[in-house]
């Protein structure tokens, strides 16, 4: 995987020019963002999977191709499991006014669902950490961020 060595974006192997800003790639492209780029934003890479911190590197780092990317996969992930919560809460309060053990129940099982974003912040940190950037699971390739 290839990035735009002015903004930051996916290009595509082999490709000329950026999808984002007409940038002709070739030696501007940094290939899955190794080197000093990803050695001098790991800790900007982390921060982006930390909740409500994904802010820091969105600001302090986004001319970085590494950061930014681990940023928008931190942005998505953040904006996934705060629409999950508000999803969560609803149903339990509609199973609970139904029935309190059919809430209980639903409410149980929706919380052990939401593991599920534990399971992928640390699999970003992992990636971030090893200055890899690999796509997340089922949120990998949505793209906030250009």
């Amino acid at each position: 995987m290839a990035f735009c060595g002015k903004c930051g974006a996916q290009v595509e192997e082999g490709a000329a020019f950026c999808p984002s800003c007409g940038t002709v790639v070739g030696e501007g492209a940094q290939s899955g963002a190794k080197g000093s780029d990803a050695e001098e934003n790991k800790a900007m890479g982390i921060l982006a999977y930390i909740g409500i911190l994904v802010l820091i590197p969105l600001f302090a780092a986004k001319n970085s191709p590494f950061a930014r990317y681990h940023s928008n996969q931190g942005l998505v992930m953040c904006i996934a499991a705060i629409a999950y919560s508000i999803a969560q809460a609803i149903l339990t309060a509609i199973f609970t006014a139904i029935s309190w053990t059919l809430g209980s129940l639903i409410g149980t099982l929706l919380s052990i669902a939401s593991l599920a974003f534990l399971a992928l912040m640390i699999l970003g940190i992992i990636n971030a950490a090893k200055g890899e950037t690999k796509p997340l699971p089922v949120i990998g390739g949505i793209q906030l961020l250009k």
